[in-house]
């Protein structure tokens, strides 16, 4: 599956949900926290506990999943330390090929439902092919949290189940809007092509 929306709309930079700034403050609190193995660490906390806070509760619309792809919403972007928010929903199946963050640190949650996420060695590059190998995979339930660091970032994300709908949400360095996704070419070689990341509507009545 594609790794881009197909449908896009203005980031929404401040969108408002119960315990909207808590989450917010937690976040601004662990970004300041030194370099970026210390920030992410920090991040995978903060994000842990946020999960499990009742007092925060994501806006209904990120419980709306879209049938021919997984859904991205940016929920709130820093102006003061530049980093973004994104909810993802993955109906029944949906999931990224192996792709890149261009660079970007992450921390991703899973808020509710389960994902398997599964990290890529690179073993060696010939031009825009890719030697890729599978360098371990979890299933993550909610209130787990990791965290990826470039050059460690190459990974895939699905929702394994036939039936139940999976929110994650991740925490970009920067707003993520390109990424490199590898397609299977023969054995475990890949080839890279650029993909432009679109957001999807924070409306409800999508």
């Amino acid at each position: 599956m594609d790794i881009t929306s197909a449908h896009q709309s203005d980031p929404c930079p401040d969108l408002d949900f119960p315990g909207h700034d808590k989450l917010i403050a937690a976040i601004d609190a662990a970004v300041v926290a030194g370099d970026e193995h210390e920030v992410t660490a920090s991040l995978r906390n903060a994000l842990c506990r946020m999960i499990r806070d009742r007092d925060v509760q994501l806006p209904a619309c990120v419980y709306d999943r879209i049938e021919d792809h997984y859904a991205r919403r940016e929920l709130y972007r820093s102006p003061q330390h530049g980093y973004s928010v994104v909810a993802m929903t993955w109906g029944p199946g949906q999931g990224t090929p192996v792709h890149d963050h261009s660079g970007l640190w992450c921390v991703e949650g899973v808020w509710d439902g389960e994902l398997e996420i599964v990290q890529f060695e690179l073993l060696e590059r010939d031009g825009d092919q890719f030697h890729f190998r599978a360098a371990g995979g979890m299933h993550a339930g909610p209130g787990s949290a990791g965290s990826l660091i470039p050059p460690h970032e190459y990974h895939t994300i699905r929702n394994t189940s036939d039936s139940n709908v999976a929110i994650s949400l991740h925490i970009y360095k920067a707003p993520m809007e390109c990424c490199s996704m590898f397609v299977p070419r023969e054995g475990e070689w890949f080839v890279r092509m650029d993909k432009t990341l679109c957001t999807d509507t924070t409306d409800t009545a999508e």
